[in-house]
């Protein structure tokens, strides 16, 4: 298995944190990440838009593997410019006003950067007594406080604020000691952090893989965009490296990789995360099985524009995801861990080299019947009396 550098990943989380990026509003990352990639020895691609490409060459082109992070994180944009100087907002991406009230953000203007906070409608206690805990939640009863000479609209306007400028929640990091790590939009951070420590990896050993691997960064996963515009007809199957929601009734785990076996698009690939699993087990890697009701991701947005590729998602479990959220360096590196070992894994089902073939060669999946002890009915007697 080959080493990852947790130093490094845990540089680059840190890094990436550090640059506000909310959908919209991604270019400053899309240069980072670029340039990171460069650095690893790496010739990135650009979209339109800013989405990266970075092939790492194989021992054949057709039948590439992609392995897909995004840049883009949760945020807000101005709605409206109140009559007392403050900003109505709307979310980027779906997340609670409950975790906005309080939050320290940047508004972003055409005459620069502005900074502020995020406050309830009554957020005195001096003045609005126990109305401060009796006020609904949403994105209607909270308002943005500019750190300007502002209070009225005028004066906010005649700063340069106006309607859709973006805003970015700070994200806080506090990395600790016992492998913690807390902050906001670790979704997906985190996840690209573990994609350049896999590259590292890679490079450091000159690590031989049977095809192409597609390093893919994208900027729109948080509003369903994601991976539809970035795939391309070589690649035949697609790892997701994201969130793993570690909630109540959730089997996701801040520790060890959490392999999704369905999101609410559908199932993942059965073959591709068949082969995720028995890659863990082979490598001794601690994992977990989970299905997200509630939960999208570049995968689903690459089926969904009608690419015909293998998908599957690798999460780090995450406690309060799109809240104040948490993982743990343990799940980071076991996914780096899990990724170059796959990506250097021999290549299975060869008729995927092809877009269109034959029957010849096609998968199967398992349909014989179990097999299970005869049934003994001494022994099922003796139990019964026991209870």
């Amino acid at each position: 298995m080959l080493k990852i550098d947790e130093a490094y990943l845990a540089r680059q989380l840190n890094n990436l944190l550090a640059i506000n990026s909310p959908t919209g509003y991604t270019d400053q990352i899309v240069r980072y990440c670029s340039e990171e990639l460069e650095r690893l020895g790496l010739t990135p691609e650009l979209t339109r838009r800013g989405a990266i490409r970075a092939v790492r060459q194989g021992s054949r082109r057709r039948g590439a593997r992609a392995i897909i992070t995004h840049l883009d994180t949760l945020g807000a944009q101005v709605k409206f410019v109140k009559e007392n100087g403050r900003l109505e907002l709307v979310p980027i991406g779906n997340w609670s006003a409950r975790f906005a009230e309080g939050a320290r953000v940047t508004i972003y203007t055409e005459q620069g950067a502005y900074r502020g906070t995020i406050l309830p409608l009554k957020a005195s206690g001096h003045t609005f007594n126990e109305g401060v805990d009796t006020m609904p939640v949403g994105w209607n009863y909270v308002e943005l406080r500019i750190d300007a000479r502002t209070v009225n609209r005028d004066e906010t306007l005649a700063l340069g604020v106006d309607i859709g400028d973006f805003v970015a929640i700070d994200t806080q990091p506090e990395f600790l000691d016992n492998g913690f790590i807390n902050s906001r939009h670790l979704d997906d951070k985190a996840g690209v952090a573990i994609a350049l420590a896999a590259i590292k990896a890679l490079e450091d050993e000159g690590a031989r893989t049977p095809v192409d691997i597609h390093w893919l960064f994208t900027i729109a996963e948080e509003v369903g965009v994601g991976a539809a515009a970035i795939i391309t007809p070589e690649i035949a199957s697609m790892v997701t490296i994201d969130n793993g929601t570690t909630a109540p009734g959730q089997n996701s785990s801040e520790f060890g990789v959490t392999i999704a076996m369905a999101d609410q698009a559908g199932p993942f690939d059965y073959h591709l995360t068949r082969k995720l699993v028995d890659l863990c087990r082979e490598n001794g890697l601690q994992y977990q099985k989970d299905i997200f009701r509630y939960y999208r991701s570049d995968s689903a947005s690459a089926i969904e524009a009608g690419h015909d590729v293998r998908t599957a998602l690798v999460a780090f479990g995450i406690d309060a995801s799109h809240g104040y959220e948490r993982i743990h360096v343990h799940s980071l590196l076991s996914i780096a861990e899990l990724i170059a070992a796959y990506v250097t894994s021999p290549l299975e089902i060869e008729r995927d080299v092809a877009e269109v073939s034959s029957l010849e060669g096609f998968t199967e999946q398992p349909m014989e019947e179990a097999e299970q002890a005869e049934f003994d009915p001494d022994i099922h007697s003796h139990s019964d009396d026991q209870h």
